[in-house]
């Protein structure tokens, strides 16, 4: 069965350079989510979520099943939010009026952001989410967990698995998340929080 399929990347492989390399784009996409869509196609038949999606299936299965879907999820909105670097990167518009809002600064948000990022213990992903009225938070999602789990709108993350940076990067994690904001097509966060 093959109802999911590996995202296409909405640029070429070595469109993120110098921020994430073509050689870390080639294992994390090309063979880290590849693996999570073709363990989840395999785990699907017989499971009772062969007709759900993604969204549905993170937020309602549990082992392996959810672990590739979750995964699934969350690389597929990470790949998907990025662009060629670009300096002084920052939004405009209702997401930064609601950034404003619930931290005080877009830089109080940024050291917020990169903060849980530096600091989530292990493996997993720090997000930036909306509730139903639009109010936003920030929060820690420990391996596979998705905000969406919370009833919550994910709109922009940060993976955090060693894998996301480490051959860039070695262990220097903090550095990997502070570079990541050159990166950011805020104009695809605007989109979601909308």
């Amino acid at each position: 069965m093959e109802k999911f399929k590996l995202m296409a990347l909405p640029y070429a492989p070595e469109a993120l350079e110098p921020v994430i390399s073509r050689e870390t784009i080639a294992f994390h996409h090309g063979k880290h989510l590849a693996a999570y869509v073709n363990n989840l196609n395999g785990l699907l038949e017989n499971s009772g979520f062969e007709e759900a999606t993604l969204e549905d299936i993170v937020c309602k299965a549990t082992g392996g099943i959810l672990n590739n879907a979750g995964q699934i999820l969350n690389h597929e909105l990470y790949f998907g939010q990025f662009s060629a670097p670009k300096a002084d990167n920052q939004p405009v518009g209702k997401l930064a009026e609601a950034i404003r809002r619930d931290f005080g600064s877009f830089e109080a948000f940024k050291e917020e952001f990169q903060k849980k990022g530096a600091t989530l213990f292990g493996s997993g992903w720090v997000w930036l989410s909306a509730d139903n009225n639009g109010k936003l938070t920030i929060t820690q999602e420990t391996n596979a967990a998705n905000p969406v789990q919370r009833g919550l709108k994910p709109l922009l993350t940060f993976d955090v698995w060693e894998h996301a940076y480490y051959l860039d990067y070695q262990n220097r994690r903090p550095h990997h998340l502070a570079a990541l904001w050159q990166l950011i097509n805020w104009d695809v966060i605007e989109q979601r929080y909308a």
